[in-house]
């Protein structure tokens, strides 16, 4: 049987790539309300090597994970940096 994920489980995860550079700590995620689809997951505190990639930033400095980059969660969040141009 698989282990399941509550979404408190992933308030304040630390996200990092599968390189293991860190990206920042997960404040919320946003999701499709008619599916329950999930959309991405809201990062505060972004690191300086977020700087770097192409994504979305929020007016109040938060980066926007799309769901397609997330490899895996558990002690972190783990991304794929590859997918981000792909969102």
């Amino acid at each position: 049987m698989s282990e399941k994920n509550t979404l408190k489980d992933l308030y304040g995860k630390l996200v990092v790539t599968k390189e293991g550079k860190r990206i920042g700590v997960v404040k919320d995620l946003t999701f499709e309300s008619k599916s329950g689809e999930l959309i991405q997951l809201v990062v505060k505190d972004p690191t300086p090597y977020t700087k770097n990639l192409n994504l979305e930033i929020t007016k109040d400095k938060e980066v926007l994970i799309p769901h397609n980059s997330i490899i895996a969660f558990g002690d972190f969040v783990v991304v794929s940096e590859e997918d981000f141009a792909a969102a």
